[in-house]
């Protein structure tokens, strides 16, 4: 028996998160043991430049010295007090310095809690029930947001889940993602109803698709004529792409974002957070409920706090940006030569690729158009050569300041045989 049918005896579908079970791909998942700076060891003694960065939170790599001195010490003084500690405030601290949108936060353990909760708190604030979000931007998994677009482009949405009630879904409406004209149309026929949106600037969840600035300036300015929460879902691009997040390479300021994955530097920790006058709203300040055992557990304030310290270094993002821009165009240069359609995206650390002629990438339905079984083919390809990429044609991918000149051009080496064996 091999180690996933192991898992499978006890774990439900032998993973914890469904992504792992490489279903998209095929075949059978890799269990790794040990990981150091850019790279991964599997069980089997196999080593693999990684590209997944545990789906974003390595900005630094794998056991950054710093980050595993600071959980060490941290460990130390004890793992969970259940009460306020010192850390907490520092985080929140550091995260307001760096994103300025963020006048007070809340923090949470996971991604999922920070969206669940911002969305609670934007429909207690406001009074109000409908959200509006968008088609292939994922925002966790609590049943307000497994809803799909309904057959129409004002039609409430559908379970995309089963458990999840119906009743529920009938406040959810589903967008598509850089479509000015459905925004409007939507706003024009719901108008004060709508408690929040959420949207992605930056969506790593339908592979990577910017957000266009036009589309999130007019969203912006309907939210604001409304009196609708603009959340932006940072829990991927935040502090990933620059060190303001997406909102500050756009320029564009919401009122509410949610954050995680860096902020943990590879512990479990998340945040929302945002305007003062909409933050008095959550308890004990005010009605809105909503609290968690190890919220600011000490041991991941301190990773992440070790973290985002470090990306203060001048020249850190510049440097991020350039390595990831160096290896998403040497991916595109060696499929040109293929004669492989290859569309890409990258900003800061994070970046996708698409096996498609239809570039650039701004919707949904362009990405689910794509070429999945060349996708499965060079994922495949680049395993055998020790490269770890997503396991889904729907994935973004990452690259940390650990990485460096050495792994791209190994990277690029093995792209080149991989496309050759594609044509």
């Amino acid at each position: 028996m091999s180690l996933f049918d192991d898992a499978r005896e006890v774990i439900a579908g032998g993973v914890n998160s469904p992504v792992r079970a490489f279903a998209g791909v095929g075949g059978e998942p890799v269990f790794f043991k040990r990981a150091r700076g850019a790279w991964l060891e599997a069980e089997d003694g196999r080593r693999y430049i990684d590209y997944v960065g545990s789906w974003g939170p390595m900005i630094l790599g794998h056991t950054h010295p710093a980050v595993v001195e600071a959980v060490t010490e941290t460990t130390r003084q004890g793992m969970s007090f259940g009460a306020p500690c010192v850390l907490e405030t520092r985080m929140a601290e550091k995260i307001r310095a760096l994103m300025p949108s963020i006048e007070r936060l809340r923090m949470v353990s996971s991604g999922t809690e920070a969206t669940m909760s911002a969305i609670r708190l934007a429909r207690g604030h406001t009074g109000r029930d409908t959200i509006i979000k968008f088609e292939g931007c994922y925002h966790g998994h609590s049943d307000s947001l497994l809803i799909k677009a309904g057959s129409g482009a004002l039609t409430l949405g559908v379970p995309s889940s089963p458990g999840v009630p119906a009743a529920l879904a009938e406040h959810t409406v589903t967008l598509d993602y850089n479509d000015t004209e459905a925004l409007d149309a939507a706003f024009e026929s719901l108008g004060e109803r709508i408690a929040c949106v959420i949207i992605e600037p930056i969506a790593g969840n339908m592979n990577m698709v910017p957000a266009e600035p036009g589309f999130l300036t007019r969203l912006r300015e309907l939210c604001s004529r409304a009196g609708t929460v603009l959340i932006f879902d940072e829990v991927m691009t935040g502090f990933r792409v620059a060190k303001g997040g997406a909102q500050s390479l756009l320029g564009i300021e919401p009122d509410l974002t949610t954050l995680g994955k860096v902020i943990g530097g590879g512990m479990p920790a998340a945040a929302f957070g945002g305007k003062q006058t909409i933050m008095t709203s959550i308890a004990p300040d005010g009605p809105v409920y909503q609290a968690g055992t190890l919220s600011g557990n000490p041991v991941a304030m301190a990773a992440g706090l070790a973290t985002l310290e470090h990306l203060d270094r001048p020249g850190f993002y510049e440097s991020l940006d350039r390595l990831t821009g160096e290896f998403v165009s040497g991916l595109a240069e060696l499929a040109e030569a293929a004669g492989i359609p290859l569309a890409v995206e990258h900003a800061g650390g994070m970046f996708g690729f698409v096996f498609t002629e239809d570039a650039p990438i701004r919707r949904f339905e362009q990405v689910a158009a794509a070429d999945v079984e060349r996708f499965r083919a060079f994922f495949h390809g680049m395993l055998d050569e020790g490269i770890y990429l997503a396991p889904s044609a729907y994935e973004a991918g990452f690259v940390s300041a650990a990485h460096g000149d050495d792994e791209i051009a190994k990277t690029l080496d093995a792209a080149k045989r991989v496309f050759a064996k594609l044509r």
